[in-house]
């Protein structure tokens, strides 16, 4: 029987200021938010947008019942302790509150086949919650890498990834590209996949170092991940990859999910 109402209904995960005695707004107290133009992005094509809260010692079973999908937005690192490293120094111990609330949700969603599009952090937390890991920081790690994250161009920073050829990623692009396999990203990120979890395929690499940009789950349910920011680029980015294929996707699978509810 498929839910009343047309508009599909899409949960944002939180990223969160944890509590701080020494600021201003709100002393002490966390804060849960979502970066703007995420919201504005699945807003294009009419989705309902809902940012989902934490909810300590809860299962979020009921939560994700009312999704017909979930991204998982970016923001801070993914803490190493979670795929079994020490953190190689204190800034890359990332968010160990925040990773266990996505993985929760990210479980939820996959028990009750809701669709998963995981931007940048989202890409990676997906890879560790099925048991990859990541480089903590690929400037430091990766001999030869490119610079896939300059602060002070922050997403001006770019630079081309590769589809992999019979990838659905591939696929998405073959008419925007002109069956070209290249294109240009803006890249904000400095960890990245290590090592790949078992069920995901890479469906785009960076060029030249070979990073994997584009994750996709050879299971049921519809899980995907991209380490670039499509919800950032502007009408001045039209040089970059196209960001509709990637969203009409997953809005695709939420709207097939929103049918079986």
């Amino acid at each position: 029987m498929s839910r009343p109402g047309g508009s599909l209904r899409v949960g944002i995960s939180a990223s969160f200021s944890h509590p701080d005695p020494t600021r201003a707004l709100f002393k002490g107290k966390r804060l849960t938010y979502v970066e703007e133009s995420m919201t504005h992005w699945l807003a294009t094509h009419g989705a309902i947008v809902y940012l989902v809260p934490s909810r300590p010692q809860h299962d979020y079973d009921a939560t994700v019942l009312d999704l017909d999908g979930l991204v998982l937005q970016g923001g801070a690192d993914v803490d190493p302790r979670g795929y079994g490293e020490e953190p190689l120094k204190h800034e890359w111990s990332g968010d160990a509150f925040r990773d266990e609330y996505e993985i929760k949700l990210i479980k939820s969603c996959r028990a009750q086949k809701v669709p998963v599009l995981g931007v940048c952090r989202g890409l990676q937390i997906l890879n560790v919650a099925l048991g990859g890991s990541l480089y903590q920081d690929i400037a430091t790690q990766v001999t030869g890498s490119l610079s896939h994250r300059d602060w002070d161009v922050y997403d001006k920073n770019k630079h081309e990834v590769e589809l992999i050829p019979g990838t659905k990623l591939a696929e998405l692009y073959h008419k925007t590209m002109h069956g070209q396999l290249r294109g240009e990203v803006n890249s904000v990120h400095h960890q990245g996949i290590k090592n790949l979890a078992p069920g995901f395929k890479v469906e785009a690499r960076s060029v030249p170092d070979g990073i994997a940009e584009a994750i996709r789950y050879e299971g049921e349910e519809y899980l995907v991940g991209i380490q670039w920011h499509p919800e950032f680029q502007t009408k001045d980015d039209g040089h970059l990859l196209a960001a509709d294929p990637i969203l009409q996707d997953f809005l695709r699978a939420a709207g097939i999910r929103k049918e079986k509810a």
